[in-house]
């Protein structure tokens, strides 16, 4: 497994563009990126009125954006991952894989035939996710938990035991990557969410599948983040795909 700090070195390679970004649009729950094609990236749960560098993005490289993603700040850091993204889309064919039905709990849906007896941990509280507690051992760990979520710090003691773990593409954006990487190392690992960056060399980091989103309707897409659209988008601009890095 490489070190997974170099995972911030690997989007920057793949994000090297001169694609000039036509627009930028910070929504509630999602934030695009779109030059040419969108890239998606989970917006931060924060509120502010203090974004300096508002109204002056649309017209720079994606080159120029992408370097945010090595920001502590939130919402630069969210800009260049879906800058990211954008580039990673424009570059290279979506790779082969598994396209699912609609819907935002999917990839859940999808894997669980294999999650029978087994113990799953989930980083990150997908909205309904609740509905599987009855039907496998699931752990949620959640930054902002709720009473029955874990708390961050949870993640150093479930995490080396598990048999599964979905980690949200969030954190690529909050820098928690790296050592959740290292603890899920011995589960399979699932790197998800409409963050997920569709490069299949995040093997090399311990991930085993990647479930990310295809834009299936960019205009509804970005309509639907502007109106701020949360589990919506599944319902008008993108659908999981699932792909096994093993293949």
């Amino acid at each position: 497994m490489n070190n997974a700090r170099h995972i911030y070195e690997l989007l920057l390679d793949h994000a090297n563009s001169n694609s000039v970004v036509e627009a930028v649009n910070i929504g509630l729950v999602w934030t695009v990126c779109k030059a040419g094609h969108c890239g998606l990236a989970m917006s931060p749960q924060l509120a502010t009125r203090t974004l300096s560098w508002s109204g002056t993005l649309v017209g720079k490289s994606l080159r120029e954006l992408s370097v945010w993603i090595n920001e502590w700040e939130a919402y630069q850091a969210t800009v260049g991952m879906a800058a990211i993204n954008a580039a990673i889309i424009a570059k290279n064919p979506l790779p082969a894989g598994i396209t699912l039905p609609a819907g935002n709990l999917a990839v859940f849906d999808h894997f669980l035939p294999q999650l029978q007896s087994k113990k799953v941990v989930v980083i990150g509280r997908y909205p309904h996710i609740e509905r599987y507690s009855d039907q496998i051992d699931l752990k949620i760990i959640e930054r902002q938990p709720t009473a029955n979520d874990y708390p961050d710090a949870a993640c150093e003691f479930l995490l080396a035991d598990a048999d599964w773990v979905f980690l949200t593409a969030t954190s690529l954006i909050n820098k928690t990557f790296p050592r959740l990487a290292e603890l899920a190392q011995h589960a399979n690992t699932v790197l998800m969410g409409p963050t997920t960056p569709w490069l299949p060399e995040l093997v090399d980091f311990g991930i085993d599948y990647l479930a990310g989103v295809e834009v299936i309707d960019a205009k509804k897409l970005q309509q639907t983040v502007a109106e701020g659209g949360g589990v919506r988008i599944f319902e008008t601009g993108v659908r999981y795909r699932v792909l096994d890095l093993s293949l």
